[in-house]
């Protein structure tokens, strides 16, 4: 009975965990003008940042808001930006724009570019796809250097915890995976992509492929 008992209120504090989880970073992205403090925090822009040449045309795919797209054009020859929702593509023309940036809607497995990028970045992009094999094979072509950022499953223990409890265990309910290691490389590796350096931070995967 108390075992009983003891699973409920566990099973409950999670979800409450969940809730407070989620009210603080709304409640941060307002207190910082509609920008998530992670952005400032993580610095996760100089990896990209780092691994890319003065010289370079780079494809932000899934490029969201465009803050990241604005902080790689500070280094890059040029850099296009895409992404899906048309609403992204409006705040990131009017907030984050730049003599050296295009912002396009469109789905870059499917859009027409009339070049070739010498850099393709995928920043919290392949969590949210769900046929990520066939999605990194169709955008193979586009590039010669992939920077990717994604999520890790094992980031803590209380994710997993929640996850083998049956609570909600991820950080966007729109993520259609989390990785391990062995998973993420497992799925680029199937994809026909070889990591030349990866590393963790922030609970994250950070990684070179080509």
């Amino acid at each position: 009975m108390i075992k009983k008992i003891l699973n409920y209120m566990i099973k409950i504090l999670l979800k409450i965990d969940n809730l407070i989880y989620r009210l603080i970073s709304k409640y941060a992205v307002k207190l910082e003008n509609g920008i998530h403090p992670k952005h400032r925090l993580m610095k996760y822009h100089e990896f990209f940042i780092n691994n890319t040449g003065f010289d370079e045309n780079v494809l932000d795919i899934g490029c969201g808001n465009g803050y990241n797209t604005y902080k790689i054009a500070e280094k890059a020859k040029s850099v296009v930006g895409i992404d899906i929702s048309r609403n992204n593509i409006k705040t990131a023309k009017s907030s984050f724009p730049g003599d050296n940036i295009e912002y396009i809607e469109g789905d870059a497995t499917s859009y027409l570019f009339d070049r070739k990028f010498d850099v393709i970045i995928l920043s919290n992009v392949l969590e949210h796809i769900e046929n990520r094999v066939e999605f990194l094979k169709d955008i193979r072509g586009l590039g010669r250097k992939f920077l990717i950022r994604v999520p890790l499953l094992d980031r803590e223990w209380l994710v997993l915890y929640k996850k083998e409890s049956g609570i909600e265990h991820r950080l966007d309910d729109t993520h259609c995976t989390e990785y391990t290691l062995k998973t993420f490389k497992n799925e680029v590796q199937k994809a026909g992509y070889e990591i030349k350096k990866s590393y963790i931070r922030f609970g994250e995967i950070w990684a070179v492929l080509f």
